[in-house]
C-alpha cells in the first residue's frame, strides 16, 4: 500500500522537528567553538554556519506554521497542497543546500592546498541545479498551484535542479574523502623527531571520513532525487528533513575541525596546509 501524500508530509514534518531541535544543539556548540578556540576566525565559515542555521530555522517555521494552519482551520485532506507558504520553503531548502555545497566546495578547496582548479567542475554544477530550482514556484503557479508534488510538465526540470547538486556532493565527497585517507597514511612524527604511527579506533577511520568528507549529505540527497523520479509521496519527507540534514552535515565538519580532530589535523607535517581555517 503506497503512503499517502498528507502522510508524508506529516511524518516529515515530525522528522524536521527533531533534527532541527539536534541541529540546534550541534549549531550552539559549533558557536562555541568557534568563539573560545578560534577568537579571530575565517568569516567564511561564521557567515555560511549562521546563514545555513537561519535559513533551516525559517524553513521549519514555514512549515511549523503551515501545519498549524491546516490543522486548525482547514481540512487535514488538503494538508499536502502546495501553498506560497510551502513553496518558500521549498525555496529555503535549496538555498540550504546550495550553502551546505559551497561550504563542502571551500572545505574541499582547502584540503587539496587551496586548489581552485579541483573545484571548477563541483561549483558549476551545484550552480547550475540553483539555477534549475528557481523559475519552479512561479512554473507551479501557473501550471497547477495546488499540486502537492512536481506536475509532470515540469519533473524533468525539477529532477535536473536536484541532479545537478547531487553531482557535486559526489564529486566533492569523493574528492574529500580521497585526500583525508590519503593524509592519514602519511607517516608523522612526534614533537622529538620520532616516526609514530596514528591509531585510530576500529570503525573510526571509515566514521571520520563519513563526517568530514559530507557523505550524510550525499546519502540524503540521492535518496530525495530518485523519490523525486519516481515521482514517489515520500519525496515530502526528505523534502522537509533534507533541510536540517543539509545543515547537520556541515555543523559535523565545523565541529570536528574546530575541536582540533580533523584527519588533516593529526598530521604535523600536513595540517600546516591543509586546515579548514586559519588560525590567529
Amino acid at each position: 500500500m503506497s503512503i499517502s501524500v498528507n502522510v508524508s508530509a506529516a511524518v516529515g514534518i515530525v522528522c524536521e522537528a527533531f533534527l532541527y531541535g539536534v541541529y540546534c544543539a550541534l549549531f550552539i556548540i559549533s558557536i562555541v567553538i568557534l568563539i573560545t578556540r578560534y577568537r579571530v576566525s575565517n568569516r567564511v565559515i561564521w557567515v555560511a554556519n549562521c546563514l545555513l542555521f537561519m535559513t533551516s530555522t525559517a524553513h521549519f517555521a514555514l512549515v511549523f506554521t503551515h501545519f498549524y494552519i491546516a490543522l486548525d482551520h482547514a481540512p487535514f485532506s488538503d494538508f499536502g497542497n502546495e501553498t506560497p507558504a510551502l513553496m518558500a520553503a521549498n525555496l529555503l531548502s535549496s538555498v540550504a543546500d546550495l550553502v551546505g555545497d559551497l561550504l563542502l566546495l571551500y572545505r574541499c578547496w582547502f584540503v587539496w592546498g587551496k586548489n581552485f582548479y579541483v573545484i571548477i567542475l563541483p561549483l558549476l554544477t551545484a550552480l547550475g541545479g540553483f539555477g534549475c530550482i528557481l523559475p519552479i514556484p512561479s512554473l507551479v503557479l501557473s501550471i497547477d498551484p495546488t499540486s502537492p508534488v512536481p506536475p509532470t510538465d515540469i519533473v524533468p526540470l525539477t529532477i535536473a535542479g536536484y541532479v545537478l547538486p547531487l553531482c557535486t556532493n559526489i564529486m566533492v565527497t569523493g574528492l574529500i574523502a580521497g585526500r583525508l585517507w590519503n593524509i592519514s597514511r602519511i607517516p608523522t612524527v612526534d614533537e622529538h623527531g620520532k616516526p609514530v604511527i596514528l591509531k585510530i579506533t576500529t570503525g573510526g577511520r571509515p566514521m571520520m571520513l563519513i563526517i568530514e568528507s559530507g557523505a550524510l549529505y550525499t546519502v540524503t540527497q540521492l535518496i530525495y532525487v530518485v523519490l523525486v523520479a519516481i515521482q514517489n509521496p515520500a519525496e515530502a519527507i526528505l523534502s522537509y528533513a533534507g533541510t536540517q540534514v543539509y545543515g547537520i552535515a556541515s555543523t559535523l565538519i565545523i565541529i570536528r575541525v574546530g575541536l582540533g580532530s580533523s584527519l588533516e589535523q593529526t598530521a604535523p607535517t600536513t595540517s600546516t596546509n591543509l586546515m579548514f581555517w586559519s588560525q590567529p
